[in-house]
């Protein structure tokens, strides 16, 4: 997949957890009491063996791309969604922006993309923490207790805000004919000529072709979007699951009580979990 700037690549399985030993000289049992130290036992490398099978599975099965709307900071709601469409090695994740910001754990949440190495498209929360990680690296401290965004960029190891620093304003997948992005595109224009503030703010188009981040029921930007390419999109909560042929919008309001939801590709199945609650109050933005 291409991009219109840096970004990782691949995805990875979350690392499962399992009985620990306290130290090399003290094995305990699944139940915790202690057992009798095992006598040495040599074994050949199995390295090649397990890749060997690794390679075979993955040959049995196809790797998908799944893109995930708005998250929020809404681990647990993250987790079960990962879970719920069985994320494999060889899957794609494609975070659509705002992963972070008004949710109950937003450090976690990029610390898991990162860790499974996802792709995500820059939202406008995330432009907010890049902007403090600029000013902090420059010396800046907020004049008092700092905001949201400055707490979680604060709060991120260098890792990972390196990580978010090189989320792009979209991804293009040309062999999918599929775009992805965090609010939306201007019909009309070359990619190379879309306003990246646009790309991460905007809602609506008005007839006389104003681009606006308010939301007007009867205008949506996604109703002009004629492709080629498909364009999948969150940011629009007031709107919900939007379905065109040319454009699908996914954020579904999980950090308002709602839903999270994925689009998996190249099927354009929607898989979706609810919210486990309702973490901040919902303000709706809609307009005529």
């Amino acid at each position: 997949a291409g991009a219109g700037a840096g970004a990782g690549a691949g995805a990875a399985a979350v690392p499962a957890t399992g009985p620990s030993v306290s130290s090399p000289g003290e094995a305990r049992s699944l139940y915790g009491e202690r057992s009798s130290p095992s006598p040495q036992v040599i074994t050949p490398d199995m390295g090649p063996l397990l890749l060997d099978a690794a390679i075979e599975r993955a040959k049995t099965r196809h790797p998908r791309i799944i893109a995930i709307g708005d998250v929020h900071g809404c681990i647990d709601e993250l987790e079960a969604l990962l879970r719920l469409v069985d994320f494999q090695p060889g899957d794609a994740v494609v975070f659509l922006g705002d992963l972070v910001a008004k949710g109950p754990d937003s450090c976690a949440t990029v610390q898991l993309a990162s860790e499974i190495e996802a792709l995500s498209v820059r939202g406008n929360h995330e432009y907010e923490v890049i902007r403090w990680y600029a000013a902090m690296e420059m010396g800046l401290k907020p004049r008092a207790q700092g905001g949201e965004h400055y707490n979680i960029a604060a709060a991120l190891s260098p890792s990972e805000l390196e990580w978010l620093r090189n989320c792009p304003w979209y991804i293009s997948c040309k062999s999918l004919g599929a775009l992805f992005v965090h609010a939306g595109f201007v019909a009309g224009k070359r990619l190379a000529r879309q306003n990246p503030r646009l790309m991460m703010n905007m809602r609506s188009i008005l007839p006389d072709g104003t681009v606006t981040a308010k939301h007007f029921s009867n205008w949506p930007w996604a109703r002009l979007w004629e492709g080629p390419s498909t364009v999948i999109f969150g940011h629009d909560a007031d709107r919900g699951l939007q379905l065109y042929e040319k454009a699908i919008g996914i954020d579904t309001g999980c950090v308002y009580g709602g839903r999270l939801t994925a689009c998996i590709l190249p099927e354009k199945r929607l898989v979706s979990v609810a919210a486990k609650k309702q973490y901040i109050p919902y303000r709706s933005r809609k307009r005529d």
